[in-house]
């Protein structure tokens, strides 16, 4: 085993520095309006699709922060400039001149196409800040994310069931109930606060973030996650009572190109949300460094739970999603699931050992490497079938850029280090 994941390690390493990494700069950048193109087909080639949705314009320039150490030394001045340069961008269309905060869309010119103000969006300009922040010393930078955290505080915070109205429009008066959720919650949205307040915290130090981001936590473990039989639910009302995930408006599930969908709302699971969660809320923990009492038996079980339900292990990877402890309903495979899986497998087994934990994260690290990148070109293709066969192969689009791929190999990296020691 030891020598297999020794083998692992190289191999990520390589992918990551001689890959993924040269496949976004060499692309990503728009050199003519600024901010970065996404959206690239399966050879690597400019979809024409330019417009600019606030998560992935975040998630580029928390990935070019981020990733920088990881890069090869010849590198590290692109990267930075990447960053700059979709940081002016950021600052100059993004922000909200009249309510504040951050836009979800603009058009590829950083005309605006959609001002709503959703709370995923806001969650993931406040995390590519803090990183930007951390990573190139910007006080501004920290201090832009600041005012969005304090505008979520003030016009999202739920201080009636605790947590956050997720969806909300330019003013951020609610969005309409139904497709647009203005009454719905969701574990998605607060396990993405979750990291957002992680950096955030690390960055800045201050009480207020240390507490809010130990408050997102405990609504995800205490509301969100049947913590003794290891799964979270999708989708709630605003007082948390459990509803049947629909594809709601202006979110990756109801925009992407699918192939399977269930026909009826189902009281689902996610396997990819339920593994990045533990290796999330451990990173969460470790900022906080309070007590680790009961939180470390919920991952433990939540691991398991996706061992015995989410891992194909005839065929390689993670299925899509299912239903309690009950069989997978969606059977395809796409790349967020299975990137994250592959970290969170590798980060349980450094916190608990066990050999399952190891034999799960390579079952999903040959599938990745032998089925969803594209090594000739490198990035990783979005979806494929429950056999490893293409489904949608293109390498970028709005919603899919360097964050699941980079940061999964990167993270791995850092827990193999971590092994070492």
């Amino acid at each position: 085993m030891k020598q297999q994941l020794e083998q692992t390690r190289l191999e990520i390493q390589s992918i990551l520095a001689d890959k993924v990494i040269p496949f976004w700069l060499e692309r990503a950048v728009d050199k003519q309006y600024g901010g970065y193109l996404t959206s690239f087909d399966e050879n690597g080639k400019f979809d024409g699709n330019g417009v600019k949705c606030m998560v992935t314009q975040s998630r580029m320039l928390w990935g070019f922060s981020y990733l920088a150490p990881f890069a090869r030394a010849e590198d590290w001045p692109r990267m930075k400039a990447a960053a700059d340069q979709g940081y002016e961008f950021f600052k100059k269309y993004f922000f909200d001149p009249v309510y504040g905060g951050v836009y979800w869309m603009l058009n590829r010119d950083g005309s605006v196409a959609d001002a709503a103000k959703l709370v995923y969006g806001e969650g993931f300009a406040i995390y590519a800040l803090a990183q930007y922040a951390i990573t190139y010393h910007c006080a501004e930078a920290l201090a832009l994310a600041e005012s969005i955290f304090d505008l979520l505080q003030k016009y999202c915070a739920d201080t009636r069931f605790g947590g956050y109205f997720e969806n909300v429009e330019r003013d951020f008066s609610l969005s309409p109930a139904g497709a647009y959720a203005g009454d719905r919650k969701s574990l998605d949205i607060h396990m993405h606060l979750l990291e957002a307040f992680t950096t955030l915290y690390q960055a800045s130090g201050k009480e207020i973030h240390q507490r809010k981001l130990k408050e997102v936590l405990d609504v995800i473990m205490d509301h969100m996650v049947d913590k003794e039989q290891g799964f979270g639910y999708n989708q709630f009302k605003t007082d948390f009572t459990r509803v049947p995930a629909i594809a709601i408006k202006r979110t990756w599930n109801a925009e992407r190109e699918t192939n399977e969908a269930l026909e009826e709302p189902a009281d689902t699971t996610s396997y990819g949300h339920n593994i990045e969660l533990t290796w999330l809320a451990d990173l969460a923990l470790q900022k906080l460094g309070c007590e680790r009492e009961g939180y470390d038996a919920a991952f433990g079980r939540i691991l398991r739970h996706a061992l015995a339900h989410g891992i194909d292990w005839e065929r390689g990877g993670v299925y899509r999603d299912g239903v309690g402890c009950g069989p997978a309903l969606v059977l395809d495979k796409e790349w967020w699931q299975n990137f994250e899986a592959m970290t969170g497998l590798l980060n349980g087994y450094r916190m608990y050992g066990g050999e399952e934990l190891a034999k799960g994260f390579l079952n999903v690290w040959h599938f990745v490497r032998d089925r969803f990148i594209n090594l000739e070109i490198g990035e990783s293709r979005q979806m494929l079938s429950v056999t490893g066969e293409p489904l949608v192969s293109n390498l970028g689009n709005p919603w899919k850029g360097i964050y699941h791929t980079g940061r999964a190999l990167a993270v791995c990296l850092e827990n193999f280090e971590r092994l070492e020691k």
